[in-house]
């Protein structure tokens, strides 16, 4: 199963790259997709590429249903 969750940008890098953020967890995906990304803006990340932009109480709504899910899991 893939699952597209939200991450927050910590860095700008160069060619349509950045760095992101997700509980201590720094990866470096493609903005290649998303217009005018910014540090400290949350997108969706599916397969190493941001998708969109979302807001970021958006975002901790989503990933506070995500932890309690994995929480809840056997």
């Amino acid at each position: 199963m893939c699952l597209a969750i939200p991450v927050r940008v910590i860095e700008l890098l160069p060619e349509q790259m950045a760095k992101v953020s997700l509980d201590g967890v720094s990866k470096t995906i493609s903005t290649a997709l998303v217009d005018n990304v910014a540090v400290g803006d949350y997108v969706i990340l599916h397969v190493g590429f941001a998708l969109s932009k979302v807001d970021a109480e958006e975002a901790e709504r989503t990933l506070a249903m995500i932890r309690n899910i994995a929480e809840d899991a056997p």
